[in-house]
């Protein structure tokens, strides 16, 4: 199985007693990751599914030292001997968290739990866990970590290093397969779409994704009682990938309130299938207050849904590689001045497909005018600039 730069990330805290909290979107590699885990850990250790009601019947008794007794026993430990459980799909037995405390403050297990939803993890893990949990946010592959899963790259080369990037802008390395970003354009991040190799096969994967996500995360949400509102939604988004997004539009166009639109987002959002970016303010500005910054987390779901533009693909690709350093925003002033993405409030980047030296200029100027430090023009095409790099790189 191939590693995604995670493992990297999560593995020095196995020893530690917090909690491990993989989150993300639906097949973007959780369950591989946990097992990865799972199998670098050499003591006594128990893998739980929650998909599956009855590996939930362990943590329904009442009595937590029973659970634990039942816990170790099943996991093969010694009476002292620290054990690892690992739980898939918490989202689905929300009541475990006290559970889950119980046994991290009194027995010193370690847990290594995965879940689908934000949107539940910011209520499934209230203050009991307050200090007793890290949480891990997992995305579709980045490009490189695309390019370590078609074998061109080792799985140290996927760490993510932009100071890197933006001082060589070309690492041979990574420059000689640039020719491959069409494909991670076209189809996305997803580890089993990039593993197939059938273009039929990669589409029909990438439905079921989609399926799978109203036929799983929407079916937890109790209060969406409207499926076909949700979807008519998703569909409405799709163009406006890339956009500020207009919420009284949305509600007149699908012909609901703006309260459920705000729901409706926030739902997405902690489902990991948007992203929503603010803008950027240095200061207290009202001519750019207003809306947010759409973005869909994955290409090959937006190119499943609509018929987005090279120039709005590439951007929300860039949206996605560039939050992997940090805190994203947008700049835009009246729609006079505007910047495609300001990264930690320090480092501007404006894409466009084909850039020019002259685009270069204006956004330093603009920049400059800010008080922004550095930026940089993203182009998918060559150009000769020292304020130019490309996508493939970040």
């Amino acid at each position: 199985m191939y590693k995604r730069y995670l493992f990297f990330r999560i593995s020095p805290y196995l020893s530690h007693k917090n909690a491990l909290v993989i989150t993300g979107m639906r097949q973007v590699g959780k369950t591989t990751l946990m097992r990865q885990l799972y199998d670098a850990w050499t003591e006594a250790k128990i893998w739980f599914d929650f998909d599956n009601p009855l590996d939930m019947l362990t943590f329904e008794n009442i009595n937590y030292k029973s659970i634990y007794e039942d816990l170790r026993n099943m996991a093969g430990a010694k009476s002292s001997e620290r054990f690892l459980v690992c739980i898939d799909e918490i989202q689905n037995f929300p009541e475990i968290t006290k559970v889950i405390k119980y046994l991290i403050d009194h027995y010193g297990v370690k847990f290594i739990v995965t879940g689908s939803s934000n949107y539940y993890l910011r209520n499934l893990f209230p203050e009991s866990l307050s200090g007793r949990k890290f949480i891990f946010e997992m995305a579709p592959l980045t490009y490189k970590e695309y390019l370590h899963f078609r074998g061109f790259l080792n799985a140290e080369q996927t760490a993510p290093d932009l100071e890197v990037t933006l001082r060589e802008r070309s690492p041979a390395s990574i420059y000689e397969y640039s020719d491959y970003f069409n494909d991670y354009l076209t189809y996305g991040g997803f580890p089993e779409v990039t593993l197939t190799k059938d273009a039929q096969t990669k589409n029909l994967i990438l439905k079921n994704i989609f399926a799978s996500f109203f036929e799983k995360d929407i079916k937890i949400f109790s209060e969406l009682k409207d499926i076909r509102e949700l979807r008519d939604l998703i569909l409405l988004l799709g163009p406006r990938s890339g956009n500020i997004i207009d919420i009284t539009r949305l509600a007149s166009d699908l012909g609901v309130n703006r309260v459920k639109i705000y729901n409706y987002l926030e739902f997405l959002v902690g489902t990991y299938f948007i992203r929503m970016l603010p803008k950027y303010t240095a200061s207290i500005d009202r001519s750019v207050a207003g809306g947010k910054k759409l973005y869909f987390t994955d290409t090959g779901i937006l190119n499943l849904i609509s018929k987005p533009t090279e120039g709005q693909l590439l951007e929300t690709a860039v949206a996605n590689l560039l939050n992997h350093y940090g805190q994203l925003s947008f700049y835009n002033k009246r729609n006079t001045a505007e910047i495609d993405f300001v990264l930690e409030k320090k480092t501007a980047f404006e894409v466009k497909y084909k850039a020019t030296e002259n685009d270069a200029v204006k956004l330093v100027k603009l920049t400059q005018s800010l008080g922004i430090e550095n930026s940089y023009m993203v182009s998918q095409k060559p150009v000769e600039s020292d304020k130019v790099i490309y996508p493939w790189f970040i």
